[in-house]
């Protein structure tokens, strides 16, 4: 008995988003991707499992909202803004270590559903405009701004992926 495995086609193979520009096309492939990573690497985690900080790792409920929380974060650089007493909070509350996969899962797809709008417009736009980054408007671009949320966002799901692992092989 064989068992059939359908074939994974990464997201920047897929034809999808043809309409946006190259670089936003990408930057959307790329939370597609991680959209994908995550989903398989958190598939079969407890609650407990994602709060937990196995051999001191950062835990997998950490990076999930580091993850939905800095694309917004970043967006709002890119778009020439500086970070809303909202955003300020949220980014004091990613360390806390009690919630629910489901919740954080919906996180993440919520932000990345509202930044997939905003890359499209940024998509658009002079790369080489300058944006200020935090308060002492450290220099970068909105071309730099939006592939540092696909790098960024890359980063975190490797953390995300390394801590499944562990935790799953932690089991028994």
């Amino acid at each position: 008995m064989s068992i059939e495995i359908a074939p994974y086609t990464e997201p920047w193979l897929r034809g999808t988003y043809a309409e946006v520009p190259a670089v936003g096309r990408a930057v959307l492939h790329a939370l597609d991707l991680a959209l994908d990573d995550i989903a398989k690497w958190t598939e079969g985690l407890s609650d407990a499992e994602v709060n937990a900080r196995p051999l001191e790792l950062p835990s997998v409920a950490f990076h999930l909202r580091h993850i939905a929380r800095s694309t917004d974060r970043i967006l709002s650089y890119a778009e020439g803004n500086q970070l809303s007493g909202e955003q300020l909070a949220a980014l004091k509350a990613e360390q806390s270590d009690d919630a629910s996969l489901a919740g954080l899962l919906s996180e993440v797809e919520v932000s990345f559903s509202n930044a997939a709008d905003r890359i499209r417009v940024l998509a658009t736009a002079d790369f080489n405009t300058f944006r200020g980054v935090g308060r002492k408007q450290l220099p970068t671009s909105i071309g730099g701004a939006l592939i540092h949320v696909a790098d960024h966002t890359q980063r975190h799901v490797g953390q995300v992926v390394t801590t499944a692992k562990v935790l799953k092989a932690l089991r028994g």
